[in-house]
């Protein structure tokens, strides 16, 4: 789901070498972020991600009912 040679490139720029291990560490990570973000959407009645609904994903509720 990302693109490997953009997280390669990243570490690269900072010289910080990869290991495969990492890479597919950092991939599941991703994952978990995405779905826990498609999870708050549901829960939180959003059909359609847009930018103005985008703190929710994040879970940055609190923020946003002030």
């Amino acid at each position: 789901m990302i693109q490997v040679t953009k997280v390669k490139k990243i570490f690269h720029d900072n010289n910080v070498q990869l290991s495969v291990q990492a890479i597919n560490m950092i991939k599941e990570d991703i994952d978990r972020k995405l779905r826990k973000m498609a999870e708050r959407c549901k829960n939180g009645n959003v059909k359609r991600l847009t930018p103005q609904t985008y703190h929710i994903a994040l879970g940055h509720l609190k923020e946003y009912l002030k």
